[in-house]
């Protein structure tokens, strides 16, 4: 039985999570915390079947690149043991990764102290995800790549009679890449049903909002062209993410999470819309934000 109360409690603390470790280093992608910390919490509580793990993993170091004789660092590793039965989870926009390992340190599978080597040399704690970060099962190159790999993944379990599914977490710039509908067109002609898709649609991307760098929208009117059944709920709505997450339609599923990039910390609002990364302009700047932080963990 999920708790819906305790999966919000875990989202609040992963957007606390962030919000510090931002503070501490003088920026970092908030944002990002704030659309989908209900996301992450529900796919690492419940939403996605994953294997338990005895106690959190210490990330490795990063040795060298794979190759003959060298032993692979995966980031799966953090998703526990794989199994015919249980879920898949593809992480897919690697910019997320300060809030994926957040995510990771809530739900008991990554060391809190994994985050005092975030994006240091040698670190396999990334700033951009890659395969061997911390729940980062593939490298997903510029953007969309992990839907094709999750495709693959899904025809391979179908062949080998596995029943557990494939979870692919996504934002929605991804829609302006061509290759996600190339994977969708495919998705739908294998007929692969056990893929589910969560998108975080905050709206925005790296050069703006959506709107006026590539408007992406009626989505879910395309991405059913393209063979996909669809729900559209509230980002912030537990219980909604996780009966959507779950339905099943015959097809390949995306669940369209409309967020809020400034939940909980209406300072960021000021920032508009610019909000893809945030470096504090001066001290009191920061001195605010530190205030907004204060208050929030009073909150919780």
């Amino acid at each position: 039985m999920i708790d819906v109360q305790a999966t919000q409690k875990m989202a609040d603390r992963i957007r606390l999570r962030v919000f510090e470790h931002v503070l501490a280093n003088n920026g970092g992608y908030l944002s990002q915390a704030c659309s989908s910390a209900e996301l992450l919490a529900v796919l690492y509580n419940g939403g996605a079947r994953l294997a338990l793990l005895p106690a959190p993993l210490a990330p490795p170091d990063f040795v060298a690149v794979p190759g003959p004789g060298r032993a692979r660092v995966s980031g799966a590793d953090f998703h526990g043991p794989r199994s015919p039965s249980l879920d898949r989870l593809i992480i897919s926009p690697a910019h997320y990764a300060l809030v994926v390992y957040s995510a990771l340190i809530e739900a008991g599978r990554l060391d809190a102290a994994a985050l005092e080597s975030f994006n240091q040399d040698g670190s396999t704690v990334e700033m951009i995800g890659a395969e061997h970060s911390p729940g980062f099962e593939t490298t997903t190159g510029s953007l969309g790549q992990a839907l094709s790999t999750a495709g693959g993944v899904a025809l391979a379990r179908r062949m080998k009679k596995e029943t557990g599914r494939v979870i692919v977490f996504m934002s929605d710039g991804e829609f302006q890449e061509g290759q996600t509908w190339e994977a969708f067109q495919a998705l739908a002609f294998h007929k692969l049903n056990t893929v589910r898709v969560i998108v975080d649609v905050n709206g925005g991307q790296c050069d703006g909002p959506m709107e006026s760098v590539m408007a992406i929208e009626p989505l879910a009117a395309r991405l059913e062209a393209f063979g996909a059944s669809t729900d559209s709920v509230d980002a912030h709505d537990v219980a909604a993410l996780y009966e959507a997450l779950n339905r099943e339609t015959g097809r390949p599923h995306v669940v369209l999470a409309y967020s809020n990039p400034t939940q909980n910390i209406p300072l960021l609002d000021e920032r508009r819309p610019t909000l893809h990364y945030l470096r504090f302009t001066n001290a009191e700047e920061r001195a605010r934000y530190r205030n907004a932080f204060e208050l929030m963990q009073e909150a919780q």
